[in-house]
């Protein structure tokens, strides 16, 4: 599938995979809807889009709230017309705590988006994705979402729960024509590490940040997920920390 006239929805666009992946795909022709609760950020780059010739809406959205988002994507409809790609990519890791030392609200609140932020979108573009019969969703994972790391207690069991949604998502609906996957990018220069690296917990902490991949090649590796190749991962999370997934992208075989 090419990325030329088509229209995706992107949360979390106002910094980091978000903003880099709006920016991408609109180069590359697509109408791009970004989604965040910072609206002077979403609007800058929506700008900056349309300045330089693209395609774009900013609307301000809490993922965490099911009105928000169902609001959000009408409006991306009426503007555009039906969304042919959904990236779930709105996430929190702060406050990065052992399970003793956390804060009930702030670990509710990592779920609420990283979870049902996710299920929020799945359920807004699933029903008019199963009546065209066609659709692409990616789902922003990690691999947190088969491992444990200290601290990171809330994300870990949000990324397993994400994975989940990604799987039974497909389950439900590879045979309507709708294409769902995941993408692990692994580590990712963005304001998540700098927030990871304060906390001083576990060995993700300690990483320098040269080993940090740009955002721009996630978002390299989404639009190419988009495409046929990405019929390969239906259903699981594709990996840009292995070389075999970074030479499928067309990306650096080593991290920088």
């Amino acid at each position: 599938m090419t990325l030329a006239n088509k229209t995706a929805v992107i949360t979390g666009a106002s910094r980091g995979i978000g903003a880099a992946t709006a920016r991408h795909f609109a180069e590359h022709g697509a109408n791009v809807v970004l989604i965040a609760r910072s609206a002077g950020q979403i609007e800058a780059i929506a700008d900056d889009i349309t300045a330089a010739g693209g395609s774009a809406l900013a609307l301000t959205c809490d993922v965490a709230n099911w009105n928000d988002v169902r609001l959000a994507f009408e409006k991306a409809e009426a503007h555009f017309g039906p969304i042919d790609i959904l990236i779930n990519n709105a996430g929190l890791i702060d406050p990065i705590a052992r399970l003793g030392d956390s804060d009930p609200e702030g670990w509710t609140q990592v779920i609420d988006v990283n979870v049902k932020g996710v299920y929020h979108g799945l359920r807004a573009v699933l029903p008019g994705m199963e009546k065209r019969g066609a659709g692409t969703i990616i789902n922003i994972s990690s691999g947190a979402a088969t491992g444990v790391l200290e601290g990171w207690t809330h994300y870990c069991s949000s990324k397993a729960a994400v994975l989940s949604l990604t799987r039974g998502a497909d389950l439900e609906y590879r045979d309507k024509g709708l294409r769902i996957m995941g993408l692990s990018p692994g580590t990712v220069a963005t304001d998540m590490q700098v927030q990871i690296k304060a906390s001083g917990l576990n060995p993700v902490s300690q990483l320098d940040p040269s080993v940090h991949i740009p955002a721009e090649w996630v978002a390299r590796g989404l639009a190419y997920l988009c495409g046929p190749g990405g019929d390969d991962f239906l259903g699981t999370d594709f990996s840009l920390k292995t070389e075999e997934g970074r030479a499928r992208v067309g990306l650096p075989r080593t991290y920088p």
